[in-house]
């Protein structure tokens, strides 16, 4: 089992698949190591030699941000966001959803569970019989 970027590659897998258990490796950025690296895209991830599989750790250590320093990059964008007060950082510090989502009806997982408020539901404006 290859270990590339501080992650073990899952094994008997096309190596363009296997690329993307790495957090900040997609599809594309997948294709583009393996070529820039000379590797088939059809290759299984076992099949690999060292020599492959330090020329893609190579490649992607020093070209792509990947793992927890990608990780560390997202978070500090958000903090950045929420420090300087803007629409986006608000919407990140109460919960809500940040990129103009509905919110009346919608985006329970981003609310979590409901919260019942009191004379919700209720027709507004009727009387007692």
């Amino acid at each position: 089992m290859a270990r590339i970027a501080g992650v073990d590659i899952p094994r008997n897998k096309q190596i363009w698949v296997a690329l993307q258990s790495i957090y900040g490796i997609g599809t594309t950025r997948s294709h583009k190591i393996l070529t820039e690296a000379g590797v088939e895209f059809s290759v299984k991830s076992d099949d690999l030699t060292e020599e492959e599989v330090n020329s893609l750790r190579e490649i992607i250590d020093r070209e792509y941000m990947v793992e927890g320093e990608l990780k560390k990059e997202v978070n500090q964008n958000i903090k950045r966001l929420m420090e300087i007060g803007s629409y986006r950082g608000m919407r990140h510090r109460y919960n809500l959803p940040v990129r103009g989502q509905n919110t009346r009806t919608n985006a329970r997982t981003r609310r979590g569970k409901p919260k019942t408020v009191a004379g919700r539901g209720k027709r507004r404006g009727t009387t007692k019989k």
